[in-house]
């Protein structure tokens, strides 16, 4: 039903579907990955990678705005010690840091964007990074929408694209994991 209505509306369905995802990522709610996968399976891997993008640029913007100024001088006051050296770094080398957080889903989009709004990150920056580093995990999950929504019959479970998509998809997963373990 959704593809068809996209079809009959389609300024309407993106318009609605990047709305949804700025409203989710500015809040700080839950189901990113629901809203990537549907995007996929809607609008294809690439424009769906292209809406997400568009959504949850925004929508990282304003919760980055919210935090920034509802919190920003709170926490500095009260940390601005202990952030300096973190702030001077960020200041200098901030696109650098983002954009591996981004691409490296260590920690989850929220917590990135409320952390970065904590520090003195030029807003900028953390846009620029943001909508550069969210490509990759976008088009992972947009693609395995895109090929979930392919599946006419249970013969086609098993094709090279869906079975590629969610291996794909777990290694994606496993980058938090395998950090870790690197770490230690």
């Amino acid at each position: 039903m959704l593809v068809q209505f996209y079809e009959q509306h389609k300024l309407v369905t993106i318009t609605i579907f990047i709305t949804i995802y700025i409203i989710q990522a500015a809040l700080f709610l839950p189901g990113a990955a629901v809203l990537m996968l549907a995007a996929g399976a809607v609008f294809g891997a690439v424009l769906g990678t292209i809406y997400v993008n568009i959504g949850a640029t925004i929508g990282a913007a304003i919760a980055f705005l919210m935090a920034r100024y509802l919190l920003h001088d709170v926490i500095q006051k009260r940390f601005g010690a202990r952030l300096k050296k973190i702030n001077i770094e960020l200041e200098t080398k901030g696109f650098n840091y983002l954009l591996f957080l981004r691409l490296m889903p260590i920690f989850p989009f929220f917590v990135v964007n409320f952390g970065a709004s904590l520090t003195r990150i030029p807003l900028r920056t953390f846009i620029l990074a943001t909508m550069i580093g969210m490509v990759p995990p976008s088009f992972v999950y947009c693609n395995a929408g895109a090929s979930l929504a392919m599946i006419k019959n249970m013969k086609e479970v098993a094709s090279p694209r869906v079975i590629g998509a969610f291996a794909l998809l777990g290694i994606f997963a496993l980058i938090p994991v395998m950090y870790r373990r690197i770490k230690k």
